[in-house]
């Protein structure tokens, strides 16, 4: 399936799991997608180490959903554990959401939806320790390697990168996605 032209935010700070960063990147860019790195700070990231690092391209104060043709939430426990007590971040989740936008996360990102308030009613996986979190949010969990709802992409550990990369790609390449009554138009550069 080719991307070619959708702009793409992974939306991460410090403390990401390296894989669930660079793995869906490279999928998303050989697919023909850009991939813009969208964190609560300028300059460079550092994942789980300091030897895992990426650079930002925009910070969430230049970051608009509206940009965006799809979101990219990678997992870890501190990254979306941070974003989720971020206003800005938590915003720009909602906002890509209410558009239709495809989302993808994996591993402990699921916690970015649940603070974004846009889990209820959803089939969903991650980290077996969010369940609970994710059922009192309103979410039907389940324990498969990628659960689809509606351009929701979710998978549970870096075990599941494959599956969740094809998926990724695939509702990405579907574009906007029909939730609640409200779509707009991705955006493709």
């Amino acid at each position: 399936m080719k991307l070619d032209g959708l702009k793409v935010a992974a939306l991460l700070t410090d403390g990401f799991e390296p894989s669930e960063l660079t793995e869906p990147m490279r999928a998303l860019r050989d697919a023909g997608a850009e991939v813009v790195i969208v964190s609560n700070h300028d300059g460079t990231i550092t994942g789980k180490t300091d030897a895992d690092s990426a650079q930002v391209n925009l910070t969430l104060d230049a970051a608009r959903p509206d940009d965006f043709g799809g979101l990219l939430l990678p997992g870890g426990v501190k990254n979306p554990d941070v974003m989720r007590q971020d206003d800005r971040a938590v915003r720009f989740v909602r906002e890509m959401f209410e558009a239709g936008k495809p989302i993808a996360a994996i591993c402990h990102a699921p916690w970015m939806l649940i603070e974004a308030d846009v889990v209820r009613g959803r089939r969903m996986t991650s980290y077996p320790s969010l369940k609970t979190d994710l059922r009192n949010a309103g979410a039907e969990w389940m324990d498969e390697e990628v659960v689809t709802d509606r351009g929701l992409v979710t998978s549970r550990t870096p075990d599941d990168l494959p599956a969740f990369n094809a998926k990724m790609i695939e509702e990405f390449a579907e574009g906007i996605h029909e939730r609640s009554g409200v779509a707009a138009g991705a955006a493709r550069g």
